[in-house]
């Protein structure tokens, strides 16, 4: 994931890394969160900034697993939040994530960090489910 990120993006431009976060009780069953730990080996190889609480789910859901495109879409429609909109504003944000299938997290929380004032957000994951 690190030559990916090296190779695929400027990480000089990258000003903080995101996870994507699990809502609280999700993480309360799971006891940890991937992104999370994805993105710390990324914040570490590349002497970056790793934000884990900058961005919140704040309303649980269905896994995504078992959705179709369209009730994905609908699951996570206004799920997160920036908890602090000063710190993103006019920042370039890497989310980190340990899949993307339709890509309808990703594009969420992407959409909560532009209207939050965010002047670019790339999107980095582990791996890619059809």
């Amino acid at each position: 994931m690190r030559d990916f990120a090296h190779n695929l993006l400027d990480m000089k431009k990258i000003d903080i890394l995101l996870p994507v976060p699990l809502h609280s009780t999700k993480l309360r069953q799971r006891q940890f969160n991937q992104a999370k730990l994805l993105g710390r080996d990324l914040a570490q190889a590349f002497s970056k900034e790793l934000q884990a609480q900058l961005l919140i789910k704040i309303k649980p859901g269905p896994a995504q697993a078992n959705l179709t495109r369209r009730e994905r879409l609908e699951n996570v429609r206004e799920t997160f939040k920036v908890k602090n909109v000063k710190a993103v504003k006019d920042k370039n944000i890497l989310l980190v994530d340990d899949v993307l299938t339709t890509g309808a997290t990703a594009n969420e929380c992407a959409r909560v960090l532009l209207e939050a004032g965010t002047k670019r957000v790339d999107v980095l994951t582990l791996a890619r489910s059809m």
